[in-house]
């Protein structure tokens, strides 16, 4: 009788009752440092352990994946928070669910060499940028700070070759620029920049890469344990930098340059060490800094931006 019900027993955990669930994530871009945590989570077998198969994926467009979370076609995407807000307020159900880089990223960047050595300088320069709205307002920001406006300057749309662009010539400044790439690119280039960081610049801090769901269609108790698989991964980072870095790279060839090894080590104090952890805060600072640069009509209750998932 027993070994009816051992046989019994291994014949459910081959059916698909014992499989793990299923869940989709986009990425922001292409794999990069940024990631660290998921890659880490998923060669490390947390996410198994999480009965989880997580799927991640690259997106072709950087602006689809919020798009699909909202549309219900994956369960969570990687986002940036200043982005989240206008979304919202697009009329996107989107939330944010989670933290992967709790700083922001985000700086004026120019040529160390070059004739800009604070904002105040300039006035009447070209600054290039990629995404409209929110790096405008950001800018305009920095600059009042400085007693200019964005009327002081010419803005040129680069077209993410943000680094190139500067490098070039083409403009004297770029906004949008993250420390832990761009500024490192163009050191390997023998193109050394400055970067002027946003929030030593009067803006408010903020969570640069959250992640974000449809809060319609969410599944809360996945996503905690996805979030707790990566909170596990960026404790193994911490712990280990030198051998989570050998993994991470090992999981692809065009990971495996001086450019990503530099980023790597540029973006372990950054990860967030308590992904569920949410600064309402920081979250009603960042929806009023919009509310007075006029991108957005009203000001929402944190509430509806962000959620703590293990408080749900």
């Amino acid at each position: 009788m027993k070994s009816v019900l051992l046989a019994a027993a291994f014949s459910l955990c081959a059916a698909p009752l014992c499989a793990r669930d299923q869940m989709t994530l986009l990425l922001d871009w292409f794999v990069n440092p940024d990631h660290g945590p998921i890659i880490i989570a998923q060669e490390n077998g947390y996410f198994a352990d999480a009965d989880l198969d997580v799927d991640v994926i690259a997106p072709a467009d950087p602006s689809d994946p919020p798009k699909l979370v909202a549309a219900g076609r994956a369960d969570l995407a990687i986002s940036y928070q200043p982005q989240l807000h206008l979304q919202i307020h697009e009329g996107l159900p989107l939330q944010r669910v989670g933290t992967l880089v709790a700083t922001p990223l985000n700086c004026l960047l120019t040529l160390a060499d070059g004739p800009i050595d604070t904002p105040a300088d300039l006035k009447g320069a070209k600054v290039g940028f990629s995404v409209g709205g929110v790096e405008e307002a950001v800018l305009g920001h920095m600059l009042n700070t400085h007693g200019l406006t964005l009327d002081d300057v010419e803005l040129i749309n680069v077209n993410w070759s943000l680094s190139p662009s500067l490098m070039s010539g083409q403009v004297d400044a770029v906004i949008g620029a993250f420390r832990n790439f761009e500024l490192n690119q163009m050191a390997i280039q023998g193109a050394p920049g400055r970067c002027f960081y946003v929030e030593e610049e009067g803006l408010p801090p903020y969570d640069e890469l959250i992640y974000v769901a449809n809060p319609n269609t969410m599944d809360i108790d996945m996503i905690r344990r996805f979030l707790a698989a990566t909170e596990k991964a960026t404790q193994y980072i911490i712990n280990h930098p030198q051998t989570s870095w050998q993994i991470f790279s090992s999981t692809a060839p065009e990971l495996q340059d001086e450019l990503n090894k530099r980023a790597w080590a540029d973006t372990l104090p950054r990860f967030a060490l308590r992904p569920t952890a949410m600064d309402a805060g920081r979250y009603a600072a960042f929806e009023a800094f919009l509310s007075d640069a006029r991108l957005i009509p009203a000001i929402n209750p944190v509430s509806k931006i962000a959620i703590d998932v293990t408080a749900q």
